[in-house]
């Protein structure tokens, strides 16, 4: 009786080895894209240096950054950033994703600028630890003192929102050229060393007053009397967002959080 061929006499182990070899490119793809960054920077940003103020101005605090617009991106698209930390740019417009729930997110928390641009976007504060070797934004301490700053935030200044509405939310980014930072879109604070009370006053002097999506009206002005001098205000940040997203629900503030998320917690969506 004349042998069978080859593919005959090996049909099976050649399909189920052909299905196992499938199944590992599937498992390897899935795994890459688990894994691989969300976005990537081309220029770690450095402020330019500014005059010194008139004796008599309110010294401004922080440095304004080059708008990189705020158009949306689809969940798991990779984007590269001109600028890091990036306070404005692209972001995702997602349930649970972007805007991403305020609170603590510690070293392995998932908190990327593609959610939390879209705080920026709405006037949220962001605050971003390093934790490159020699850095103290991963230690214990920092990250008690990164946890008590968040239980004691006050309410935004314009809007009056509480604490947890769209922010602050506190992330690590590692690439930057300072240990921590303050974020509001389109502004900076660059800080050396964790300063909560310099965060609090950049917050209170700028908060809500570059935000191209704005969650309240602004306040009106009230004048001054007939003869007197009119205050002299903090001067008007410059370099605001121009619309160049198409436009989309405003939704009304999730509830504050009430302490750090889990890594697997989904935040909640504006």
């Amino acid at each position: 009786m004349p042998e069978r061929p080859f593919l005959d006499r090996n049909r099976n182990r050649l399909l189920w080895g052909l299905a196992g070899v499938a199944l590992v490119a599937i498992a390897s793809m899935a795994f890459l894209n688990a894994t691989s960054p969300a976005y990537a920077c081309s220029t770690e940003w450095e402020p330019a240096v500014t005059p010194e103020p008139a004796p008599s101005a309110t010294p401004r605090i922080g440095y304004v950054q080059n708008d990189m617009g705020r158009e949306h991106v689809t969940l798991g698209s990779f984007v590269r950033y001109a600028l890091c930390p990036p306070a404005s740019g692209k972001h995702v417009n997602a349930q649970g994703e972007g805007p991403v729930r305020p609170g603590t997110y510690g070293p392995d928390d998932q908190a990327t600028p593609g959610g939390w641009i879209h705080n920026l976007e709405h006037g949220g504060l962001v605050v971003l630890y390093r934790c490159e070797s020699g850095d103290s934004g991963c230690s214990d301490t920092t990250q008690s003192a990164l946890q008590a700053f968040y239980a004691s935030f006050p309410n935004s200044p314009v809007c009056d929102l509480p604490a947890g509405s769209v922010g602050p939310i506190i992330a690590r980014f590692d690439e930057m050229k300072w240990p921590f930072a303050a974020l509001l879109w389109g502004q900076v604070l660059p800080l050396d060393t964790l300063d909560t009370q310099l965060i609090l006053d950049f917050f209170a002097q700028q908060g809500e007053r570059s935000n191209p999506e704005a969650l309240c009206a602004a306040p009106t002005p009230t004048p001054a009397p007939t003869g007197t001098p009119g205050p002299t205000g903090s001067p008007a940040p410059s370099g605001s967002a121009e619309a160049s997203a198409s436009p989309e629900p405003t939704a009304s503030p999730a509830p504050a959080a009430t302490s750090s998320p889990a890594p697997s917690a989904t935040p909640a969506a504006s």
